[in-house]
């Protein structure tokens, strides 16, 4: 038992908090998807996935955990180029020729 608790209380708050913006990711879409009556994902849901992943990650580095901080690591560029591809103006309609 004394394994589980080698880190300092403000490494275990860093890494719950980021399982709690991670988490609330899903309820944040479901409330959405509800609220819409259909399934949406909106902006925010990538916000938390980037700061609770950024929290998650930096956790997982002081454990010296490779396998946690390299899944990480790969949703953090998910994260970014979803949030990047939000944040493009979407091109006016061209009207058809016709």
């Amino acid at each position: 038992m004394n394994r589980w608790l080698v880190s300092t209380p403000l490494w275990y708050g860093i890494g719950m908090a980021g399982q709690v913006l991670f988490g609330s990711r899903f309820f944040l879409q479901w409330a959405a998807s509800e609220w819409a009556k259909r399934p949406v994902l909106p902006r925010a849901f990538w916000y938390l996935s980037l700061f609770g992943g950024c929290a998650l990650l930096a956790y997982a580095l002081h454990r010296h955990d490779p396998v946690f901080a390299v899944g990480q690591g790969a949703g953090l560029l998910v994260y970014v180029r979803n949030l990047m591809l939000d944040h493009k103006p979407v091109a006016a309609a061209v009207p058809s020729a016709s």
